[in-house]
């Protein structure tokens, strides 16, 4: 019995401890008639305590850039190295490491194969996922960005030239070039369409993914440069008004424009939260997709720029410590 006694004791003490920092859940709900945050049970059940702890940092190529999850595995982009580093999602090990272009800055899975688009080649390498085999390489516009996969075409925005590139997933066959707005960078696929930013006119192009047609064309903050889907809506990050601005899908509407750190760049969604990479203030930003209250402020290296959900955690590449955050 005094040893029963004791394990109570300890039982009251964690979570005792552990009350104040289960907000995960329902970060702005108290449990009632308590003024306390509510428990998150299957937070105490995974031991993540905090919002997001950062779990581990694993060393990467030079200034690592774009990260992908391919189901299994974390891909990354290192721009300086010329290659791309495969780890496991699970424990971080390397997988192995994988040249490509010159300077590759984003990529996208198609289900099988990684694209990565080479910023300085002009172009964008297929790689088996299973074992990093080049497949091919595919001429698209000058200074290659974003990725985006819709389902059976590769998008790629290209910055110089102030189009985006439409190839066939299966043989890199050219299906199409779109002209959209000024320096095009960040490129996303909402189930129907392609949502392209441009940089250069602070606003965003959508375009039907079936034949490029433009759609509209929306206006965000200064100098975007991300963009996500959360299944409804349009998440843009806008680099020099440091803050994202929600457009409804269906109709490019904006629905609220919401504060992030400094500099954001690119942006993911995972499934609830959207997370923001600020370069400019070396940590993310996690925003409820419901209506963009601030969940957290988490440091993630120096410049990180990257990000990415597989499933469980989120993946930051931070351009100026070469390493890869899983938090």
């Amino acid at each position: 019995m005094r040893r029963l006694h004791s394990y109570a004791l300890m039982g009251v003490v964690f979570l005792s401890f552990a009350l104040p920092l289960l907000a995960q859940q329902s970060d702005s709900e108290l449990a009632e008639g308590t003024g306390r945050p509510r428990v998150n049970f299957n937070a105490v059940a995974i031991l993540r305590w905090y919002p997001a702890n950062l779990t581990t940092t694993f060393s990467v190529g030079a200034n690592p850039v774009g990260v992908a999850f391919d189901g299994a595995n974390i891909w990354v982009a290192n721009f300086n190295s010329n290659n791309v580093a495969k780890l496991r999602a699970s424990d971080g090990s390397v997988l192995g490491t994988f040249s490509v272009g010159t300077n590759p800055n984003d990529m996208a899975f198609d289900g099988a194969n990684i694209w990565v688009s080479n910023f300085s080649s002009n172009n964008v390498a297929k790689l088996r996922a299973s074992d990093g085999s080049v497949l091919g390489t595919f001429s698209v516009g000058p200074v290659p960005h974003g990725v985006a996969f819709d389902g059976s075409n590769i998008w790629v925005a290209n910055r110089g030239s102030n189009t985006v590139t439409k190839l066939r997933a299966s043989d890199g066959t050219l299906l199409g070039t779109f002209t959209v707005g000024l320096h095009p960078i960040g490129v996303a696929f909402d189930g129907a369409n392609i949502w392209v930013v441009n940089n250069g006119t602070d606003n965003v192009s959508k375009l039907r993914a079936s034949d490029g047609t433009v759609l509209g064309t929306f206006a965000v903050g200064t100098g975007p440069w991300g963009v996500a889907f959360d299944g409804a809506n349009i998440w843009v990050t806008n680099g020099g008004s440091n803050n994202v601005t929600v457009l409804r899908a269906r109709d490019g509407a904006v629905l609220g424009t919401f504060g992030v750190g400094t500099s954001p760049q690119r942006v993911a969604f995972d499934g609830v939260n959207i997370w923001v990479a600020n370069p400019g203030s070396n940590n993310v930003t996690k925003l409820r997709a419901s209506d963009g209250t601030l969940l957290g402020t988490f440091d993630a290296g120096v410049a990180p720029v990257g990000v990415a959900f597989d499933g469980a955690n989120i993946w930051v590449t931070s351009f100026n410590s070469n390493i890869v955050s899983k938090l």
